[in-house]
């Protein structure tokens, strides 16, 4: 029974140590395995390989081959759900990050008149979220007017022209 739980304290510690050096083996053997061999899917499969022997061996009486072989199946199957859940994950995607092409083509309020020859502040709505951009124009346009944004020069700069209404 000793053995069963030094290797599953083992997986444990190595499950541990997956959190500090994620990746390490994911690339031994050229990616041969993809995946199998990541450091949290070896550490799945060693702790319940562990672990699982001493529940054997506790729960039913069974000797060291009957709890190798419970404990090592509940290993692969603990490995194969670690892997599953990795690689859904991995293809979590989330919504793409606004650029200044977005900008391109949305209205805004100036919060700082615009100078012919400076800059003034343009608020801009950008991904639902109220942004200030420092705004240039051809010609000056007013406090509280509102601008067409007619191309993003910068991440923070923008060059526009008053709508007509």
């Amino acid at each position: 029974m000793a053995w069963f739980l030094g290797l599953g304290i083992t997986g444990v510690v190595l499950l541990a140590l997956s959190l500090v050096f994620d990746g390490l083996l994911d690339g031994a053997l050229g990616g041969a395995l993809d995946g199998w061999l990541s450091l949290p899917v070896v550490a799945g499969f060693l702790a319940m390989t562990g672990f699982g022997g001493v529940i054997a061996q506790a729960a039913t009486g069974v000797g060291p081959m009957g709890a190798t072989a419970a404990g090592a199946l509940t290993g692969v199957g603990t490995a194969w759900l670690t892997y599953r859940f990795s690689r859904a994950l991995m293809r979590d995607q989330t919504t793409v990050t606004p650029t200044g092409a977005d900008l391109i083509g949305t209205s805004g309020s100036v919060v700082t008149a615009i100078p012919a020859d400076g800059f003034g502040e343009l608020l801009l709505q950008l991904a639902g979220q109220p942004v200030r951009f420092a705004a240039r124009s051809a010609g000056p346009v007013a406090r509280g007017a509102e601008a067409w944004v007619e191309a993003a020069p910068s991440a923070t700069s923008v060059l526009v022209r008053p709508v007509d209404r």
